[in-house]
């Protein structure tokens, strides 16, 4: 199976937003609820670091920076997210966006990626560990979610480049 991955284009939106949409129903990727609108996700997320995978010509996952702060001495911190369409989860395509990220994030100019986890989520927590990320702690009763508090799993990726 060729696999390609590429920045994601505008048209790409209707496969992303189903493959977030897929996410938000685990309850273990996201505390969101509801997938936005083109324009509220295309703000959200630094242009220049956000990917698609496509398998056969299909997008099967997608990942993203956002920014972690407004202020200027943080300009190179950002949180990825990485989503992958429920029927290509557990083929590695979450690892090769993740990795590829890493690598634009970098020609980019980031300094260190940090994650948020659910603690339930085992198999993102160690896919960023594999990716080289370090687990700093976990953040108690961080979010809640349909009346349940839960914990994030927090970790980060300090570039060995820059």
């Amino acid at each position: 199976m060729e696999i390609v991955v590429r920045p994601v284009m505008k048209t790409d939106w209707i496969a992303v937003s189903k493959i977030y949409a897929e996410g938000i129903a685990t309850g273990l990727a996201t505390f969101e609820t509801i997938v936005p609108n083109w324009d509220i996700w295309d703000e959200k997320h630094i242009k220049n670091c956000r990917i698609v995978a496509e398998a056969e010509k299909t997008v099967v996952g997608y990942a993203v920076l956002s920014p972690v702060s407004k202020r200027k001495v943080y300009k190179g911190v950002a949180e990825v997210s990485v989503y992958v369409s429920e029927l290509y989860r557990g083929k590695g395509f979450g690892e090769i966006l993740l990795k590829r990220l890493i690598t634009e994030s970098e020609t980019q100019g980031y300094w260190t990626l940090q994650a948020s986890i659910f603690s339930e989520n085992l198999a993102s927590i160690n896919l960023h560990k594999k990716c080289g990320f370090r687990s700093v702690g976990v953040r108690e009763k961080i979010g809640m979610l349909n009346g349940k508090w839960y914990d994030n799993h927090f970790l980060e990726r300090r570039s060995k480049l820059i």
